[in-house]
């Protein structure tokens, strides 16, 4: 599918950055609690805020530019963890596009809001960990890790309280100052299993 490929690529072009010239600087877990490290200095600590578990920051865009796309990562997975919708408007421009859309998901800014409140409605307790950061150019590619219990109603049937627990990759497009467009790809396969629901994804 071709927002696989275009995931695969940002990814590679990420680990590329790692290894070519010493333009990125991957942060070790060793270094996350020692503030002014780079690049873990450009986390913003707030404690209402996601915290990224691993982090990888191309040094060549500088480090304002950097610091402005950390911080957007953080608040745009603070608001899929709590679905509170201030963290959205901090982090995604009124000219948002999502360029893998599912069916039925409004286009623009109210999309992810929208996502939020339905899939909150059968999973009140979700959470997200935002497990990998990787900031590239004017790219931010995010592993995250979707957790929480089915106690609501999802396609009519009644959750029992399962765990459910999957994995996602986004790729985020930042313009002068919030997100401007994105793709991603979820594991529907193994939620909608979680969920009880046949069919696949």
């Amino acid at each position: 599918m071709p927002h696989r490929k275009l995931i695969r690529t940002a990814v590679a072009g990420a680990v590329a950055a790692c290894l070519v010239g010493g333009t990125a600087a991957a942060a070790h877990d060793s270094d996350r609690d020692v503030p002014h490290s780079w690049p873990w200095r450009l986390v913003d600590r707030s404690p209402d805020l996601v915290q990224p578990a691993a982090l990888t920051v191309d040094r060549s865009i500088g480090e304002d530019r950097a610091g402005l796309e950390v911080h957007l990562a953080q608040r745009l997975y603070t608001f899929w963890n709590t679905g509170e919708q201030r963290y959205l408007d901090a982090a995604i421009s009124p000219e948002f596009t999502d360029h893998t859309l599912p069916a039925g998901r409004p286009q623009g800014p109210t999309g992810p809001a929208f996502a939020s409140r339905n899939f909150r409605a059968a999973v009140p307790d979700l959470t997200c960990d935002l497990a990998d950061v990787l900031v590239t150019g004017d790219k931010i590619t995010a592993r995250l890790v979707f957790r929480g219990h089915f106690t609501g109603t999802f396609n009519g049937i009644q959750g029992t309280g399962q765990l459910v627990e999957f994995s996602a990759i986004d790729i985020q497009h930042v313009g002068a100052d919030k997100i401007i467009e994105d793709w991603h790809i979820e594991d529907n396969e193994t939620l909608l299993s979680q969920l009880g629901v046949n069919g696949g994804a």
